[in-house]
């Protein structure tokens, strides 16, 4: 589990909270916060500008995607480069097809099937042609999750702005009623309130982590193209290792060497 995401949030929250209860009410002053009709304005509005944005059938993917901000992706870049050092070991060793075997105990199936195409002697420009291909898509999906929460968190204050609007001009309507007052001004910062969470404690971080997700992704699959062209290349493992090291930062690289050893030759 990725808890950092998880963290913020409940952070976020807290210092929320504590901002309302540092007043002279303390605690008491938590129901002033709550208000019916806000949040029907804003997040209700903001939601119905969401699903008006987008196809129905992407809605759900677009909600789940707070739950992949909240999962461990699996591989990391270090861990995918030893693999395929191992992979290149077993090819060099053994042969190509041997790599078949290998492959039965992998449970990314974007490794397995390149692993699949080399195996079956597929030309290494179809090789990068397919697997490329397949980022484009992977990207494509995500790209779309994306901006899901990104187009959430430009509307949330949007119709938070709205429900400020609606307040005034219910004031504004009845100022020869001062109980009227209170309430409607209540409605008018409390939808601005609510917008500005909306963006910025939910939507904003979940936009940006996935983007970092995404990034991380895209570089373990990068990793794994030019790892398999490599070693269907029949290249030494240790100069593939060298090769996929460039993908890393350089605390990574020392890493890198001290769990996998500079690759067997």
């Amino acid at each position: 589990m990725d808890i950092a995401s998880l963290i913020g949030l409940i952070l976020g929250l807290v210092m929320v909270v504590f901002g309302i209860v540092t007043g002279e009410l303390g605690f008491a002053a938590l129901p002033n916060f709550g208000d019916l009709p806000s949040v029907i304005i804003t997040i209700g509005g903001s939601v119905a500008g969401v699903i008006a944005c987008n196809k129905i059938t992407d809605l759900a993917t677009g909600f789940k995607g707070i739950a992949l901000t909240l999962k461990d992706p699996g591989f990391h870049p270090t861990e995918m480069i030893t693999n395929i050092i191992n992979l290149s070991n077993v090819a060099r060793k053994e042969g190509l097809l041997a790599l078949e075997e290998a492959a039965a105990d992998i449970e990314d199936s974007f490794l397995k099937k390149g692993i699949m195409l080399v195996v079956d002697g597929t030309d290494p420009e179809l090789v990068r042609g397919i697997l490329e291909t397949d980022l484009m898509c992977i990207e494509d999906r995500h790209k779309k999750v994306i901006g899901f929460w990104e187009k959430w968190a430009e509307l949330g204050p949007a119709w938070g702005m709205i429900g400020t609007l609606i307040g005034l001009v219910n004031m504004l309507k009845n100022l020869d009623d001062p109980s009227t007052i209170g309430p409607n001004m209540a409605v008018a910062l409390l939808t601005t309130l609510y917008g500005s969470l909306i963006a910025n404690w939910l939507c904003n971080p979940t936009a940006s982590k996935l983007k970092v997700n995404h990034d991380n992704e895209m570089v373990i699959k990068q990793v794994i193209v030019e790892g398999l062209l490599s070693i269907q290349a029949g290249e030494n493992p240790h100069v593939i290792e060298e090769k996929l090291k460039t993908f890393l930062a350089p605390t990574m690289r020392e890493s890198l060497y001290g769990d996998n050893g500079g690759g067997e030759e």
